[in-house]
């Protein structure tokens, strides 16, 4: 059974924060392929002043059903995702229902043993967009798909899990589908320094939330995961986590898919950007550190959210600073931490020695960040530097550069994109703890540069079990095995690999390159897409299971 309409939300639609914009927005184009614009977007009005980047307005679209909204007491304004396929959009202002929380969340417990009481943060705002999105659906339904049998209501993460069940009360009609990409309760166990995988059988998910204040999360998601008439998530090592923690084994896994539309597409374009990006990073971090970088600088790379312990950015400044210690190293390393953080602004004085041309020969005062930190004392990946005596010096072979800002193409530094930056490096190096999925070595060696990650992200068990099982970085990836009591090891492995890395010739480098984009050929969502269709077939099975007419 495939959809006629789908409908569904996420925090991140037309809100770029992380990894789940991704997963929409590049899956978005294949289901239009199917669909047109029988699929339909929600997500939240962020800003006061109502400004979008990733949306534009179009008054046009759906006109009749949008006044019939506004004139029923919804603040939604419709247009388009920015995105490939510019699909259909609908925003919607969700501050008008704080003051109705309490009666909100004393239905939801009513209805579905949903524990507020301990809410405190961010759950209140996602739990309103939640509540303001479901809203959207019913009235959507209502005014426009009531003679359409199969509709799907698709929910992303706990952020919308509130609106699912409203959905799932108010409108039976609707098949629905919820998807954790990372239980919250996982990652804040792991997020807390504790050994998630060696005692994950002995944790148990509601006891773990209350130890860990997570009391109102947990068991929004959870309730939904039960309640949902398909429960998926991302990959197998996630499924485990929602087993023993949720309680509830995931109907189907959605691996999560990349559309290539933005990567370049000749040899041509790939060496003009790398050259370019090479360029713009040897010349800021010359002034940075006084090191003067030249092409054999071997560079490497790891980004992602500013989860330290989770994604690995720990064992990543680890196995570098690693390289200090060996006297086999022959090639100038510099390392990129591209990770956003409390900053305010880039520094003064990097500002003024990237305004002449000059080639500098002395670092300026702590030549490891670009920019002015707000906290630089509890800052954990200055600490890290600090306690471990990694400071960069003009004579040095291994240099770090922390960049704690977002890579837009308009951060007033680089001015250059993320993607555009990734095609810089050499080797990119995601040695995660906590990681579903892993969007960001994927994306990496969509550009042709190869990724060491673990086995401990989804991503990594994808490619063992999908490609080669004893994978070496010559075939693209990497994926070295992580546990909760290896880490010494592990940090080894990386510094090993690049420094094997470093001795192959630009020609093997190459070929390591062409093998890793065509490896990631394998992950593009006209390949994944199938596992969508067998959730929506899931759920509108389920829904029939009902007993009501369709």
């Amino acid at each position: 059974m495939f959809p006629d309409f789908i409908l569904e939300s996420s925090w991140e639609v037309c809100n770029k924060v992380g990894g789940i914009y991704t997963v929409l927005s590049t899956r978005a184009k294949t289901l239009q392929s199917e669909l047109g614009d029988n699929i339909l977007y929600i997500g939240p009005e962020c800003r006061e002043d109502k400004s979008a980047p990733f949306f534009t307005e179009d008054d046009t679209l759906f006109d009749s059903w949008c006044a019939e909204a506004v004139k029923d007491g919804l603040k939604v304004r419709t247009g388009r995702w920015n995105i490939p396929g510019s699909p259909a959009a609908v925003l919607v202002d969700f501050k008008g229902y704080f003051e109705h929380k309490n009666e909100i969340y004393t239905e939801m417990w009513n209805d579905f043993g949903v524990d507020s009481l301990h809410a405190y943060g961010d759950y209140d705002e996602a739990s309103m967009f939640s509540y303001a999105a479901a809203l959207v659906v019913e009235h959507f339904y209502n005014t426009r798909l009531g003679s359409k049998k199969n509709v799907v209501y698709h929910c992303n993460e706990w952020m919308t899990a509130l609106g699912m069940m409203y959905v799932k009360k108010h409108v039976p009609a609707i098949a629905t589908i919820f998807t954790t990409h990372a239980t919250s309760i996982g990652r804040s166990i792991a997020g807390n320094n504790k050994p998630l995988y060696d005692y994950m059988e002995g944790y148990n998910g509601d006891q773990m939330a209350s130890e860990l204040n997570m009391e109102s999360k947990h068991s929004v998601e959870k309730q939904a995961a039960h309640n949902a008439d398909c429960f998926t998530t991302v990959s197998d090592i996630t499924a485990r986590e929602c087993r023993q923690l949720l309680d509830k084994n995931p109907n189907v896994v959605l691996p999560n898919g990349f559309e290539d539309s933005f990567v370049p597409e000749s040899d041509g374009q790939h060496k003009e950007i790398r050259s370019k990006a090479r360029k713009t990073l040897f010349r800021i971090a010359n002034a940075l550190t006084g090191h003067k970088f030249d092409d054999n600088t071997i560079v490497v790379s790891t980004s992602g959210r500013y989860e330290f312990r989770n994604k690995g950015i720990d064992m990543f400044l680890d196995s570098v600073m690693r390289l200090r210690n060996t006297d086999k190293l022959n090639k100038d390393v510099l390392a990129l931490v591209q990770v956003p953080a409390w900053q305010k602004g880039i520094r003064d004085d990097l500002k003024k020695r990237l305004e002449t041309d000059t080639e500098y020969d002395t670092p300026l005062f702590m030549p490891e960040v670009t920019h002015e930190l707000c906290d630089p004392i509890n800052d954990r990946v200055m600490g890290m530097l600090r306690y471990n005596d990694m400071h960069n010096t003009p004579d040095g072979k291994v240099s770090v550069m922390f960049v704690p800002c977002y890579l837009d193409g308009n951060d007033g530094l680089f001015n250059i994109p993320y993607y555009d930056l990734i095609n810089g490096c050499d080797l990119c190096i995601y040695p995660s703890y906590y990681e579903p999925w892993g969007y960001t070595p994927l994306e990496a060696i969509a550009f042709g540069v190869p990724c060491i990650t673990t086995t401990l992200a989804g991503f990594g068990l994808w490619v063992m079990k999908s490609v080669e099982k004893n994978c070496l970085i010559r075939s693209g990836v990497k994926v070295i095995e992580r546990t909760d009591g290896n880490y010494n090891e592990a940090a080894d492995k990386i510094r090993d690999i690049i420094l094997k890395y470093s001795t192959l010739s630009e020609a093997d480098r190459t070929e390591v390159g062409r093998r890793a984009m065509t490896l990631s050929k394998k992950a593009l969502w006209k390949e994944f897409i199938t596992y969508y269709n067998e959730a929506y077939s899931v759920a509108l099975t389920k829904r029939n299971e009902r007993n009501y007419n369709v």
